[in-house]
C-alpha cells in the first residue's frame, strides 16, 4: 500500500512538473496589484478604443489597478516583444491584434518575438470587419459594379489602405485574387489620411476597418459597398457582405485578444480566462462596441483562442505571400 501511494505521488509530481509549478504566491488573487496592459498602438486608435473599456472592467473584476501602456511602433511588434520578455506573473498582459499575432510573423523578415511560443493566449475579446468604401461621386453602387468597372479599365482604379500589411491591404489582396481584378494599391500612413483622399477624390476605393469608416458612412461622405465579415453588421444593416455579393466563404476580420507572457501558471491562466470571457460576454461590454461596428466576444478563450490564432496565422500568411510583401 505504501509503495502504491509513493508511486501515485511521484506520478502527480511528474504531471505538475510538465504543467508548470503553481506556488501559493502565483495562485493567489491579483487583488490590490498594479497590472500593466500593453496596447501596441498609440492612444485614440482602433486598438486603444477596444482596450480602455476592457481595462476598466478587468480592473473592477480583479479588484486591481490596470495601467494602459500605449507602446507603438513597427506594426505593434515593439510592444509584443516587451510583453514576450516580461515575467509570467499576471502583472503584464497585452491586447494583441490580428497584426501582432497573425500578420506580422509573415510580413516582417525578422521579428524579435515568436507569436506562438512567447505568449499565453488568454481570450479573444472583439472583432470587426473591413469595409469597402467609395466616393459617392463614383458610379459604383455595388461590389458587382466595382468588379465590372475594374475589368473594363484594368489597372486604372486605385484603392487606398492604412498601410502595407494592414488588414485592409491584405483583405484587398485576397479580394483581388478572388475576383481576378487589377486595381492599384496606394498605401497611406494610417486610415485617416486615406479617408481624406477618398473623400477628396484622389483615390476611388478604400479598404478600411468598419469602426474607422463608420462615421463617414453614416454621414454620407462615402458609400459602403460591402463588408468582409461573415454576417452583416447591425450598425449598417443595408450593407451586404462580400460573401453574399458573389464570393461565398469570403471572410476576413480585424480582431483583438488578450495575451500574457509564455509559461503563465495554470491556475492563474484559468482564472484570467474566466474573467476575460465573462467581460467579453457581458451586456455592458457589448453595448460599448456594437454602435462602432465591433462585435464583443465572450466564448473564445484558452485552447479555442489558440486554435483560432493558428488558423489566422495560416490565412494571413498566405495573404502576405500572395501579395508579395515583406518588411525588413
Amino acid at each position: 500500500m505504501r509503495r502504491r501511494e509513493l508511486l501515485g505521488l511521484a506520478a502527480a509530481f511528474a504531471v505538475a512538473r510538465i504543467a508548470g509549478p503553481i506556488t501559493p504566491a502565483q495562485a493567489q488573487s491579483l487583488a490590490g496589484k498594479q497590472i500593466r496592459l500593453v496596447v501596441p498602438f498609440p492612444p485614440g486608435g482602433a486598438t486603444d478604443i477596444v482596450a480602455r473599456p476592457f481595462a476598466q472592467m478587468l480592473g473592477e473584476a480583479l479588484k486591481a489597478t490596470i495601467v494602459v501602456d500605449n507602446h507603438g511602433g513597427a506594426g505593434g511588434s515593439i510592444a509584443a516583444d516587451v510583453v514576450a520578455k516580461s515575467p509570467p506573473d499576471g502583472l503584464t498582459m497585452m491586447v494583441g491584434t490580428v497584426g501582432t499575432h497573425a500578420i506580422n510573423p509573415s510580413l516582417y523578415a525578422r521579428l524579435p518575438y515568436d507569436a506562438v511560443r512567447d505568449f499565453t493566449p488568454l481570450a479573444l475579446i472583439a472583432h470587426g470587419p473591413v469595409a469597402i468604401v467609395v466616393n459617392p461621386s463614383q458610379p459604383m453602387q455595388s461590389l458587382a459594379d466595382l468588379v465590372a468597372l475594374a475589368r473594363r479599365i484594368p489597372g486604372k482604379l486605385n484603392y487606398g489602405t492604412a498601410g502595407v500589411g494592414t488588414p485592409g491591404h491584405l483583405t484587398a489582396e485576397i479580394f483581388r485574387a478572388a475576383s481576378g481584378i487589377d486595381i492599384q494599391h496606394v498605401p497611406y500612413k494610417g486610415g485617416a489620411p486615406a479617408m481624406t483622399d477618398l473623400i477628396g477624390g484622389q483615390i476611388q476605393i478604400l479598404f478600411e476597418p468598419l469602426q474607422s469608416a463608420l462615421s463617414n458612412i453614416q454621414g454620407g461622405k462615402v458609400r459602403a459597398l460591402a463588408l468582409s465579415s461573415k454576417a452583416r453588421a447591425p450598425v449598417v444593416p443595408d450593407v451586404p457582405t462580400i460573401a453574399e455579393s458573389g464570393y461565398p466563404g469570403f471572410e476576413t476580420m480585424a480582431w483583438w485578444g488578450v495575451f500574457a507572457p509564455a509559461k503563465l501558471p495554470d491556475a492563474l491562466t484559468a482564472s484570467l480566462i474566466a474573467e476575460i470571457e465573462r467581460i467579453g460576454g457581458s451586456d455592458a461590454f457589448r453595448s460599448r462596441f456594437e454602435p462602432l461596428g465591433v462585435t464583443a466576444v465572450g466564448d473564445v478563450g484558452g485552447r479555442a483562442f489558440a486554435e483560432f490564432q493558428k488558423a489566422e496565422l495560416a490565412k494571413w500568411g498566405k495573404a502576405v505571400q500572395d501579395a508579395g510583401v515583406k518588411i525588413d
